[in-house]
């Protein structure tokens, strides 16, 4: 093997590992925990940014199950499917290529369970109100919940760059 080809593949796997992290729902930063039980039960609070619309910052709150809680209520693989979220400008905003249709783009997902359920951040833009909605719910296989919150980030009046162009 030459060094002429070592190199290709290198650049071929740091291109393909590229392409991968821009197709990636985006990444959570613990930003806060409470904790509300003495058996070790705590509220997480995440921050995160949207992939595809710089200057929106979204924290999502939810509940974390201690090992206390996990031994003595069994179901030891699975959260419960509560989450609270509230989205705000944090700077200027520039939207790039998102999903303009009714059921918009995951913004962030992450699993709350060994395998069946995840937590899940959705936006969908509003286009006749010109307002990002952002969804968080859990998303099952089976059994869906029906407990979800959402928050909005209003447009009208703001100086916001469309990557694409404004729709």
């Amino acid at each position: 093997m030459t060094i002429f080809s070592s190199l290709r593949s290198a650049l071929s796997a740091g291109t393909i590992a590229a392409i991968m992290a821009l197709t990636l729902p985006a990444q959570a930063e613990q930003v806060g925990e409470v904790g509300v039980d003495w058996t070790g039960n705590d509220i997480v609070i995440d921050a995160v940014a949207d992939p595809e619309v710089e200057g929106v910052t979204c924290h999502v709150a939810y509940f974390d199950r201690g090992l206390i809680d996990r031994l003595s209520k069994g179901n030891w693989f699975e959260d419960p499917s509560n989450a609270s979220i509230a989205c705000r400008q944090t700077g200027p905003i520039t939207i790039g290529d998102i999903d303009l249709d009714k059921d918009g783009d995951v913004v962030f997902k992450e699993s709350r369970s060994l395998v069946w359920k995840s937590l899940v951040v959705r936006r969908i833009y509003d286009k006749a109100n010109d307002t990002l909605i952002y969804l968080v719910n859990s998303q099952q296989v089976q059994d869906g919940s029906a407990k979800m919150n959402i928050s909005t980030v209003p447009l009208y009046g703001q100086e916001v760059v469309w990557d694409n162009g404004r729709p």
